[in-house]
């Protein structure tokens, strides 16, 4: 039997670049394929909201622009090139599993106007119930903030507010958060969960990978932004096969950030 809308959890599921691309110069299909699957395994249980970076990595395996204007045109335009690139893999490696998927591109303004955010709550909670994916990105060739700001970490803790989302589960390429002493020492230890978001901040230290724009801070602020709308984030390693259902499964190490008492 179909369970109603009421019944699932509905999770908003942020894919970093270097998830997508397994830290290599290239989308990995195998990664979009693992994700895939874990929807199905879950779909019964939870239905899925994916905001996707990598539009500008898919670029690069196609072009090498030549300009001699600012780098953040650059980005934008293969952003350009990117983004049709990477909907067909997903479309393709999705449809391969039974998933249909849709492409919505969101700027940071569309979520400061009423009727944007509700054209966009009414056009999301459509493809849902239909059972097609959203699949979020920024519409970077006409803004800047998300290239800028941080791989689309502060966009997804928009959607998951906007959409009343039970779950933001950030994927990125560490187990979490580690505490700062245990980075400088090598021992990697990962907080497990926390509420006190400040005490976060203090642990974190500075790295920006490859692909990506925003490294931990982004993603902490992103948490934060969640929890004030008392939503549960995870940030979680995505670069391990079935991520998602090992985490639900507490099979894997990751960082919780919880609901905030005084909101509940």
């Amino acid at each position: 039997m179909e369970m109603d809308r009421s019944d699932k959890k509905r999770i908003v599921l942020k894919i970093g670049s270097n998830v997508l691309t397994k830290g290599t110069d290239h989308v990995s299909r195998g990664k979009i394929e693992d994700i895939g699957r874990q929807i199905v395994a879950l779909q019964d249980t939870y239905e899925f909201v994916i905001v996707s970076s990598g539009a500008i990595a898919v670029a690069k395996q196609f072009v090498n622009l030549e300009s001699s204007g600012k780098e953040i045109n650059v980005k934008q335009a293969l952003a350009s090139i990117g983004q049709p690139h990477l909907m067909r893999i997903f479309q393709e490696s999705f449809r391969d599993l039974g998933l249909l998927t849709s492409q919505c591109l969101l700027s940071y303004s569309d979520f400061e106007r009423e009727q944007s955010k509700k054209n966009i709550v009414n056009t999301i909670n459509v493809l849902v119930a239909n059972n097609y994916i959203p699949i979020i990105n920024e519409n970077d060739t006409v803004a800047t903030d998300e290239i800028q700001f941080g791989d689309n970490d502060k966009l997804a803790a928009l959607t998951a507010c906007l959409l009343k989302a039970d779950l933001l589960v950030i994927a990125t390429n560490t187990n979490g958060i580690c505490t700062k002493k245990s980075v400088e020492n090598r021992t990697y230890e990962t907080i497990d969960e926390v509420e006190d978001i400040e005490s976060l901040t203090d642990e974190i230290v500075s790295s920006i990978s490859t692909h990506g724009t925003g490294g931990m801070r982004s993603k902490v602020q992103a948490a934060s932004i969640a929890q004030n709308a008392n939503i549960e984030a995870w940030i979680v390693n995505g670069l391990e096969d079935n991520f998602m259902v090992n985490a639900i499964e507490n099979k894997i190490q990751f960082t919780k950030i919880v609901k905030a008492v005084y909101n509940e």
